[in-house]
C-alpha cells in the first residue's frame, strides 16, 4: 500500500540541494546552480543527489544524516531513506528490492572542485567485501558538465602512468612528497560532455576547475594518500578508512596506465540506442563498463513521451523542458535542475521548445533499452 501522502504517488520527485562537508575547496558554482547571490568557495563542494547515503567526515565536521537527501512533501519533509523503505516496490520495483533491498544501489553528486582534490584510491567491491565487511566498494564514473569561467580543459588523474613500487609509495605517503606522488601521473584532459570511469583500485585525483556529476557504488570508503586540501589536514583516523597505512596500501592498483590505455579503457563514448523522429536515446555507461549502475543520455526537440520501467535520477544537461507524469502533473525544469523517476509512476512526457537532454542514471541490472521512446 502507497504511503498516504499526498501527490506522492504517481509522480516524479524534484530535487532540492543536498550539500555535504568535504576536505577539499570548492561549491561557487553549486551556489550559482542554486540561485545565491555572491557564491564562495569553501568547504561545501559537493551536492549528493537522491542520496540514500550518510557522509563519512571527520568528527568535528560530522552532522547526523548528512548526505541522506530530502523532499518536501506538502509542507513536510520526508528523508528520502525513510522513504525508500516505506514504499519500496513503487521506487524500485520487485525485482529490484529482491536482490538489493529498498536503496537505489548507486549515488549521484553534483562535484565542483576550485582545487585539485586529494590523492586518492577506493576499494573494489572484492576488496571490501573481503577486508571491509562491506557489499559496496567504489566504483565511480563522471560526466564532465562544465569548467570554470576562463579554464579551456580540464584534468583528471587516473591511474598511475609511472608507478612506484610499494615501498617507494609508503615513502612517499609518509614523507607526503607531493611533488614525487604528482609526478606518477600524467593527466587526463577533459571537456564538457566527457565521460570517464574509475575503477576501484585506481589511484585517481579530479584536478581544479570542473564541475561534473559523479556516479559511484553508494559509499564513501576512501584511501586519501594526500592529506592536506584547502587549508585542511585530514585526523589519522580519517585517511585510510579508519586503518593503517600498510591496509591502505592494500588497496592500490600499482599497473601502470599509459595515457594512451586510459583513453581506450576509462573514457567512454555514447552508444546510439534508440531514435524516433525528434527522440533519441544513448547509452554512455553500460554492463561493458560496470555491473554497479547505467548511465543513458536522452535528447529530443518537441514532444515525446518514454515508458519508465525503472527508478532513475535524471539531470537536465541542457536546456529547459516540462516533465509530464500520470494524473496531469507536470513540472518546468531548467538546466541542472534533477528530479528522481519512481519506478511505479509508468509513463512520462517531455515536452521543450527547442532541444533538450537529460542525463539518466539507474540501478544496476535495470534494462533502459526496453523503455519506449516515442515522438
Amino acid at each position: 500500500m502507497l504511503l498516504n501522502i499526498p501527490h506522492l504517488c504517481n509522480r516524479p520527485l524534484v530535487l532540492s540541494a543536498n550539500r555535504v562537508w568535504r576536505s577539499y575547496l570548492g561549491g561557487s558554482l553549486l551556489d550559482a546552480i542554486e540561485g545565491k547571490p555572491g557564491g564562495e568557495d569553501g568547504h561545501y563542494p559537493e551536492d549528493w543527489i537522491g542520496s540514500a547515503v550518510e557522509a563519512v567526515n571527520p568528527r568535528e565536521h560530522a552532522r547526523a544524516g548528512e548526505g541522506i537527501s530530502s523532499v518536501e512533501l506538502d509542507g513536510t519533509h520526508h528523508r528520502l531513506d525513510e522513504l525508500y523503505r516505506a514504499e519500496p516496490e513503487y521506487f524500485f520495483g520487485r525485482g529490484h528490492v529482491e536482490r538489493f533491498g529498498a536503496q537505489p544501489e548507486f549515488l549521484v553528486k553534483f562535484i565542483d572542485s576550485a582545487e585539485r582534490l586529494h590523492f586518492q584510491c577506493h576499494p573494489t567491491k572484492a576488496f571490501s567485501r573481503e577486508r571491509l565487511d562491506s557489499p559496496y566498494g567504489k566504483f565511480e564514473a563522471y560526466y564532465v558538465l562544465a569548467l570554470r569561467p576562463g579554464q579551456e580543459t580540464g584534468e583528471v588523474y587516473v591511474g598511475f602512468q609511472w608507478p612506484p613500487e610499494r615501498e617507494a609509495l609508503k615513502r612517499m605517503i609518509e614523507e607526503q612528497d607531493i611533488t614525487g606522488l604528482t609526478a606518477c601521473f600524467d593527466p587526463l584532459s577533459v571537456k564538457p560532455g566527457d565521460v570517464v570511469i574509475v575503477p576501484g583500485g585506481t589511484p585517481h585525483a579530479l584536478g581544479a576547475g570542473v564541475l561534473l556529476v559523479e556516479i559511484l557504488e553508494p559509499s564513501d570508503w576512501v584511501v586519501r594518500f594526500e592529506y592536506a586540501r584547502g587549508g585542511y589536514v585530514l585526523p589519522e583516523k580519517d585517511r585510510f578508512m579508519g586503518r593503517g597505512l600498510d591496509f591502505g596500501l592494500d588497496v592500490f592498483d600499482l599497473a601502470p596506465r599509459s595515457l594512451d590505455e586510459v583513453r581506450a579503457r576509462n573514457v567512454c563514448q555514447p552508444q546510439m540506442m534508440a531514435a524516433d523522429g525528434r527522440c533519441r536515446r544513448e547509452r554512455l555507461i553500460g554492463e561493458a563498463q560496470t555491473d554497479c549502475f547505467q548511465v543513458w543520455k536522452i535528447s529530443w526537440h518537441g514532444e515525446c513521451r518514454r515508458e519508465v520501467k525503472s527508478f532513475c535520477i535524471a539531470i537536465v544537461l541542457k536546456g529547459a523542458c516540462r516533465l509530464g507524469g500520470p494524473g496531469g502533473w507536470t513540472a518546468t525544469l531548467k538546466q541542472y535542475d534533477r528530479v528522481l523517476i519512481p519506478h511505479g509512476i509508468g509513463q512520462l512526457s517531455l515536452q521543450t521548445e527547442d532541444e533538450c537532454e537529460l542525463l539518466e542514471c539507474y540501478p544496476p541490472q535495470s534494462a533502459p533499452e526496453t523503455e519506449s521512446l516515442l515522438s
